[in-house]
């Protein structure tokens, strides 16, 4: 892939010197755990180191943060898969787990619904602002969308949501 013409040179020590501690924050926050949380923020800093070439980093601290959710989101999906008993340590853990086992199990088949219907990127549109609590604003920022573009994605989850959960 070839560098985009107008995007900065990607100096992946200096984002990893400048950055490393923010990653590493988000990554604690999403899965709960030290040695998962260094796991997946290194995993992060891999993937720029090759993806390099092809990265725009004009604002860095949200292509990192916005790398940090969609890794740690992959981390829980495939804990998930794995039948991994979450610890309930981590922040979506927490808040995606309710106390009475029935509505837990009835939250997650309709999250899943959900999160069937739309982008993946909806997905992460949705820990940002709900979960992290971003502004739109930040949100937009960090996943390379217009503040309307966001909107309109959390309205059509918003609609959907409602339509589940009336079935």
């Amino acid at each position: 892939m070839k560098a985009k013409a107008d995007a900065p040179d990607v100096d992946a020590e200096k984002l990893f010197d400048k950055y490393w501690p923010m990653v590493l924050m988000r990554c604690r926050q999403m899965l709960g755990d030290d040695a998962g949380a260094e796991d997946a923020a290194q995993e992060v800093f891999l993937k720029v180191l090759e993806k390099r070439d092809s990265l725009n980093a004009e604002y860095p601290s949200s292509l990192l943060w916005t790398m940090a959710t969609n890794r740690c989101l992959n981390v829980l999906r495939s804990r998930a898969q794995r039948g991994e008993k979450p610890d309930g340590n981590s922040l979506l853990e927490r808040v995606a787990s309710p106390l009475n086992i029935e509505a837990a199990i009835g939250a997650r088949t309709v999250l899943r619904k959900l999160f069937e219907r739309h982008l993946e990127s909806s997905r992460t549109i949705a820990v940002l602002y709900l979960i992290d609590g971003m502004t739109l604003e930040e949100v937009a920022l960090a996943v390379g969308m217009s503040v309307a573009g966001v909107h309109k994605r959390l309205r059509a989850l918003r609609k959907d949501l409602r339509e589940l959960e009336d079935i």
